[in-house]
């Protein structure tokens, strides 16, 4: 069966609402150009960081480190986690506004080959499941921190012919601080979301 054909997403379509684009950009593509080739996956799992969330890092304000989460919406934040993984956010809000969507879990589409050996295993569904797991795959890196997702470049989010699955919502995971709010939003039935049971239900 022939691939899609996929589109740049415009900033323009993007909503300047955090919680509306982590809804919005479930089952949109991030399409990542390696010298060796492209690989693709479908955003299954995201999770809002707003204003005045205590799990955000941009809850005291912008410091080197997270200036990229106040840039215009439709920009990379990366960011290391724990020491060992990095973690791949896009920016919500205008700029010089922390806000931004935590990409959690792909289905991998295109460059199954390149992600496997990224990640050392052959396990489909373990390919991108998580937000960790998800950077090694695609060889997300600092070096892509800031990277504008909406233009040409190294990586970028698509879209295709789509056409959605139902959302489900539940709170988030892996955080103590503000951690009852419904801000993680999924694909109900992927076999690719990350997670525990009692929360993709």
């Amino acid at each position: 069966m022939p691939h899609q054909a996929i589109t740049h997403l415009p900033r323009a379509e993007l909503p300047a609402n955090t919680q509306a684009l982590a809804r919005f950009l479930l089952g949109k593509l991030i399409i990542r150009t390696l010298p060796e080739g492209e690989i693709s996956g479908r955003i299954v799992e995201t999770e809002a960081y707003l204003v005045g969330d205590a799990a955000s890092h941009a809850f005291r304000g912008m410091t080197v480190r997270n200036r990229s989460m106040f840039l215009e919406r439709g920009h990379a934040y990366v960011y290391l986690a724990y020491g060992t993984s990095f973690m791949l956010n896009v920016s919500s809000q205008e700029a010089g506004v922390g806000e931004a969507v935590l990409i959690r879990a792909l289905q991998p589409v295109k460059g199954l080959a390149l992600m496997e050996h990224h990640r050392g295993t052959t396990n489909l569904r373990d390919l991108a499941r998580g937000p960790g797991r998800l950077a090694q795959a695609l060889r997300i890196d600092r070096s892509l921190d800031g990277a504008d997702l909406c233009g040409p470049g190294e990586i970028w989010l698509g879209a295709d012919e789509f056409a959605g699955d139902e959302v489900g919502a539940s709170a988030r995971i892996g955080i103590t601080r503000d951690a009852d709010r419904l801000l993680r939003f999924y694909l109900r039935g992927s076999a690719f979301v990350s997670g525990p049971r009692a929360l993709n239900l």
